[in-house]
């Protein structure tokens, strides 16, 4: 069996490599690439739920490998930190609909520091009367900050939700490492 694909049924599953960080101000925090980009980001879980985020994204051929990860995780540490304002990263967008790649990337514009709402993001991706349709594909964000869900918020100016660990009070606290070193 090849280490860059896994073959099952005439059907190629891409390689995904995987490791997590030392604990940062959020914890250990996962990240998953293949060769197009992230897969997957995430913090406040263990090994076995991660895999579980990857295996959510679709089948694939998972490889723990640290080191084909280490860069990614820097950047992820040096963001937390507050030493890090744009990431250099690409993103791997295979098996999301148009409408998912749409908002993400939309998303992905919102500047560091800056806030959007669910119905600028829906307006800019062509559907004005989808704000709801915007909080689900938000909701279900395989990419945590890098696809940055927690610079979206209510018309009004509040919180909305977040379905990253800690919820709420993680999204308040990204947003204010973000408009403490925006400056």
């Amino acid at each position: 069996m090849s280490q860059k694909r896994l073959t099952r049924a005439n059907k190629a599953f891409p390689a995904v490599y995987y490791g997590e960080s030392k604990p940062g101000p959020l914890g250990p925090v996962w990240v998953a690439l293949t060769k197009r980009g992230l897969w997957a980001l995430s913090y406040g879980k263990d090994a076995v739920d991660f895999r579980a985020d990857i295996l959510d994204r679709g089948q694939a051929a998972m490889m723990y490998d640290p080191k084909r990860v280490a860069s990614a995780l820097k950047q992820v540490d040096q963001f937390l930190r507050g030493k890090l304002r744009k990431f250099e990263l690409k993103v791997d967008f295979s098996g999301m609909t148009t409408f998912q790649i749409a908002v993400r990337k939309a998303v992905m514009a919102v500047p560091y520091g800056r806030t959007a709402s669910y119905g600028e993001i829906a307006a800019e991706v062509g559907k004005p009367q989808a704000p709801r349709a915007v909080g689900g594909v938000q909701a279900s964000n395989p990419i945590s900050f890098i696809i940055p869900c927690h610079r979206i918020v209510a018309s009004d100016g509040s919180l909305g939700g977040y379905g990253g660990y800690g919820g709420l009070e993680t999204k308040a606290w990204l947003l204010e490492l973000e408009a403490k070193n925006s400056k």
